[in-house]
């Protein structure tokens, strides 16, 4: 942002200016990846390396600044697995190019990816991410230079993902346009171009011993949180997607009779009647079925995020999510998403940033927008009784895994964070009680130890009492016998003492 633009927002919008303000001062710089200590793993000295971090900078300034902060060698093996993948989006998205040109090279694009300079330049001049097939050699040399742990896991999901952007594309090219059907194709198609990147990098985060060995068999998990980032994307790009006849929202979803019914309405036919005066209520119930959908991965997003034990990896894996969550809150009940590209603000970004740091922060941050997703939902929505389970699903974990009345707080100092409970909530009892029986427990369990196993009564517990806790009480009952003696003395020579 430009000075002026700063002199705006501080007039303006004055919180989000100390935000960005903080963010500016406070977050850590981005890695340099050009540092002497970082060659080594960045791969800066290599001509070839230097031009893929580049082309990485070119295709996508939101996830370079995380994959640079990845640590050691990882930020490099996930720029070529983006590169790879990103290579292979800027095929099948390419609708200049016949079919008969693009399921060949789709379909062999693993191949591809390791052919020494190999590169494609017939895509469309307007293609965007086109400079990056025409100097594809690069990426391909550094990918041979791999690991090969690493080069196996990036061809292996390419090969998956390939396949279905075939299909898709294929689809596409016979009739004209792409639709989805049923919420299974919708579910099939963000598994290829979004779920398989998030097992990708899961098998990735353990080949690098980063994370646990028995992580990278979490597919389950990793897939769910990349399918809810897929739909997150569909459901904001809905415009731009719709105008350019790509219709990746699911008829089983948008096109049901119930939306109509509810507006005095036929059900929709096509998407484009979303946007059209008139069919705003209905298409705000479409709108709502949707979010329903991609709120059902919140908490398999959370359970996958509370695996991660490495920083930066769970950097990387928790600000998308929680973009992800702002965006639903952004565009539900928000007619203005049919109209136009919307999106959250910079001091909104700036601050999930900041805050994606622990499992708590980001279950807390979850937490937050679904309720106020819930707040904006209205009794007459269709779904209204799904959102509300959906939000209170996403409640229900946070309260079991980061109860509220359970503060942590750290001293000015740093050190160890201390728990602390809310003495206002009722919990706050139970919780206490707990802890006492388990101090109880802990002791029994000592005293046990001490006598050799056998049961210990409360007679045994005082003759077993530890030395420093005798001495106590010996000196109590000192200072009681000396006491009582100096003030019989005192009583003798006070009334005695002139006899």
């Amino acid at each position: 942002m430009g000075v002026v633009s700063m002199l705006v927002l501080l007039l303006t919008h004055p919180l989000e200016f100390r935000t960005l303000v903080q963010y500016k001062l406070w977050h850590d710089a981005e890695r340099d990846i050009t540092a002497p200590e970082e060659i080594k793993n960045s791969g800066w000295d290599r001509k070839t390396m230097r031009r893929c971090w580049e082309l990485l900078d070119l295709t996508s300034r939101s996830f370079s600044g995380v994959i640079k902060e990845l640590e050691d060698d990882l930020a490099r093996v996930v720029c070529l697995f983006y590169l790879v993948l990103r290579g292979l989006d800027t095929i099948e998205d390419d609708m200049t190019l016949p079919d008969g040109k693009k399921q060949p090279l789709l379909r062999a694009f693993h191949d591809y990816a390791v052919t020494p300079d190999w590169s494609f330049s017939e895509n469309g001049p307007d293609e965007k991410d086109r400079q990056l097939l025409v100097e594809f050699g690069v990426v391909s040399h550094e990918l041979n230079l791999l690991n090969e742990k690493y080069r196996e896991i990036i061809i292996d999901i390419t090969k998956k993902m390939e396949t279905g952007m075939a299909d898709y594309a294929h689809k596409a090219a016979t009739t004209g346009e792409v639709y989805l059907e049923t919420v299974d194709d919708y579910n099939l198609y963000c598994h290829y171009v979004a779920g398989l990147v998030g097992e990708g990098l899961t098998r990735l985060w353990s080949a690098s011993s980063k994370e646990a060995s028995w992580l990278g068999k979490q597919l389950e998990l990793a897939n769910s949180m990349g399918i809810m980032l897929q739909k997150t994307n569909i459901i904001r790009d809905y415009r731009e997607d719709t105008d350019q006849r790509r219709h990746f929202w699911p008829r089983e979803i948008w096109g049901r009779e119930l939306y109509g019914k509810a507006c005095g309405h036929p059900a929709f036919k096509e998407m484009k009647e979303m946007y059209l005066p008139g069919n705003e209520k209905q298409a705000l119930w479409a709108l709502s079925g949707m979010v329903v959908d991609v709120l059902g991965h919140a908490v398999d997003s959370l359970d996958y995020l509370r695996l991660l034990k490495n920083q930066s990896v769970f950097n990387f894996c928790a600000i998308p999510v929680t973009m992800a969550m702002a965006t639903l809150s952004l565009c539900f009940m928000n007619y203005d998403m049919f109209q136009k590209h919307i999106k959250i603000r910079k001091a909104e970004a700036a601050s999930l940033i900041m805050r994606s740091t622990n499992p708590r922060d980001v279950a807390y941050m979850f937490r937050d927008y679904a309720r106020k997703i819930h707040a904006k939902a209205v009794p007459e929505d269709p779904s209204f009784m799904q959102i509300s389970i959906a939000c209170g699903k996403i409640e229900q974990w946070c309260e079991h895994y980061y109860p509220s009345f359970v503060q942590m707080t750290r001293s000015a100092t740093g050190g160890a964070a201390t728990q602390l409970f809310d003495p206002s909530d009722a919990r706050t009892r139970i919780a206490q009680a707990a802890e006492k029986r388990d101090h109880e427990l802990h002791l029994e369990k000592r005293a046990r130890e001490l006598n050799g196993g056998a049961p210990v009564d409360n007679r045994q517990r005082a003759e077993q009492m530890p030395t420093s806790e005798l001495f106590m009480y010996l000196g109590a009952a000192f200072l009681i016998v000396f006491g009582s003696a100096m003030g019989a003395v005192w009583v003798l020579l006070k009334y005695y003492g002139d006899a």
